[in-house]
């Protein structure tokens, strides 16, 4: 009578150790399942939510390496679905990959020190400049794995035009914005900025030689004077010399105002304009503005920052844009360096 009631308790016991040891293995998986999430997340900059099996076999690859030490091999290859020989390929081909490790921490080092937005020509001529050889095609797929994009968005632009209020002068340049050397042709105009904090103008003096920001000026207000300075600054850097550049403008009204027509005209400068509502006849100065504004102010976020905190950070652009970032144009040198390849002074 004893083992019979031993029997059925024995057998409940085995059946209960048995669901408790596949409840253990559907927490393992379902932690595999999460982990394999989280990392695909961290390592590969997928969203939490993604499906393993649009993952491709390199990717899967990467997770396996990741987590191996945590999991065993086969149970992440069941879990990711990746045949073995398709792992053990693609591991190969990561191996050899590591031969460009040193070139993927410089890339990514010259992304972000300058401001997220060099594509793969200047990632290229940076390279170059620190010693590392590499084609500008490796270059382009090594961004694309590494996921450096450059931001690129678009806004609608400024307009001061309040209509013909006074006689405007002819259009000079006729869109040749080449200048043989500095001072030659200025060109300028003004841009809004609008953060949560209010609104930001900039008002700039661009070289067409190379493309330097002569002087510059920031306020709150598209008044008199936020232009007025900066052509102030602007004729401060040629009062020792003989230059006397062409100003060349859209026709918007600050360029009309009593002050700055006998500022142009004591300072024995050119004016030049636009035609009415043709912004292509300023190329060259709306270029620097979708630069600047991809560069340095769509990929941000300016919730939390104050109008002075916003002016530092465009004054600090303006003067790494003149003497740090390069342009390919110029050799890949920037303004400033080209200048004193040349022997200019700056």
């Amino acid at each position: 009578m004893k083992r019979k009631q031993d029997a059925p308790a024995s057998s409940d016991q085995a059946a209960l150790e048995q669901q408790l040891e596949a409840l253990r293995q559907d927490v393992r998986r379902l932690q595999l399942e999460k982990d394999l999430l989280k990392k695909a997340n961290e390592l590969l900059k997928k969203e939490l939510g993604i499906d393993q099996q649009d993952l491709t076999n390199r990717e899967k690859t990467l997770l396996v390496d990741a987590l191996k030490a945590t999991y065993s091999v086969t149970d992440l290859l069941c879990e990711l679905k990746l045949p073995r020989s398709s792992y053990f390929y693609h591991r190969a081909r990561l191996q050899v990959a590591e031969k460009y490790a040193d070139v993927r921490k410089a890339m990514t080092d010259i992304f972000e020190r300058n401001y997220r937005c060099y594509g793969s020509r200047r990632i290229h001529a940076s390279l170059a400049d620190r010693s590392m050889t590499v084609s500008e095609k490796v270059v382009r797929r090594l961004m694309k794995e590494e996921c450096l994009v450059a931001a690129t968005s678009k806004r609608r632009r400024y307009g001061s035009y309040m209509g013909e209020i006074s006689p405007a002068p002819d259009n000079l340049l006729n869109r040749d914005f080449s200048a043989s050397a500095p001072n030659e042709k200025w060109l300028t105009d003004i841009t809004e900025f609008h953060i949560p904090a209010g609104k930001v103008y900039l008002s700039p003096m661009i070289d067409c030689f190379d493309g330097m920001v002569v002087s510059w000026s920031i306020g709150t207000r598209p008044n008199a004077e936020l232009v007025n300075t900066m052509l102030d600054s602007a004729i401060d850097k040629i009062a020792t010399s003989s230059s006397r550049p062409v100003v060349h403008s859209d026709r918007g009204a600050h360029y009309r105002w009593p002050g700055w027509l006998s500022r142009i005209t004591d300072a024995k400068m050119i004016r030049s304009m636009s035609r009415k509502g043709c912004s292509p006849d300023n190329a060259a100065c709306e270029g620097f503005f979708g630069r600047l504004k991809i560069e340095m102010f769509f990929s941000r976020d300016w919730l939390h920052t104050t109008i002075d905190e916003f002016i530092a950070c465009l004054d600090t652009y303006i003067r790494w844009y003149n003497e740090a970032r390069i342009k390919v144009s110029l050799g890949a040198r920037s303004p400033v360096e080209h200048r004193q390849s040349l022997g200019i002074a700056v």
